[in-house]
Order: structure tokens, then sequence, then C-alpha cells
């Protein structure tokens, strides 16, 4: 995968995507996932929109946190070790 953390965060705040990464246990995840306000918890869009580090345990440019659709939470993964990214409509 050839996109920086920049890039796929502006991506996932526009749509939902599905992100293949492997874990830092070597374990491959593939996790649907996205920073879209319109779909984020609204306590959780409030505290992007007001202060994103509240949000968020660190800002760090390895790593990313996003919204697990699927597991209704807040996970992350190192950009490093994303091997796809599949935008969905």
């Amino acid at each position: 995968m050839n996109m920086t953390k920049k890039q796929l965060k502006a991506l996932l705040q526009e749509k939902v995507c599905t992100v293949t990464f492997d874990k830092v246990n070597g374990d491959e995840r593939v996790m649907e996932c996205t920073l879209d306000s319109a779909i984020l918890p609204k306590e959780q869009d409030r505290l992007l929109s007001t202060n994103p580090r509240d949000a968020f345990s660190k800002d760090n440019d390895t790593v990313l946190s996003v919204w697990d659709i699927e597991r209704e939470g807040w996970r992350s993964f190192r950009i490093a070790n994303v091997k796809e990214v599949v935008e969905h409509d």
C-alpha cells in the first residue's frame, strides 16, 4: 500500500473502507472502518470536532485510530502494516 497517513485519514473521513493489515503480533486483520462524522456516534463526532486528541490516545505519525463499524469502537493500526484499502460506495 502506498498511502500516507494523511491520505488514508482523508479517505476515511469521507468513506467507509475495508482495511487489511497485519496486527503487531503478526496476525492479519480485516476491518471495516471510517472517520466519517456522519457515521460516528454523536458523542464520538463531538469529540472529533472539538478536540481530536480527546478521541485518540496519542497523536502519532505511524498509527491511525479509526472507528470500527462492526465492533462499534475505536481501533488503531500501524500505517506501515496496511496491506490493502478497499473503498465502499
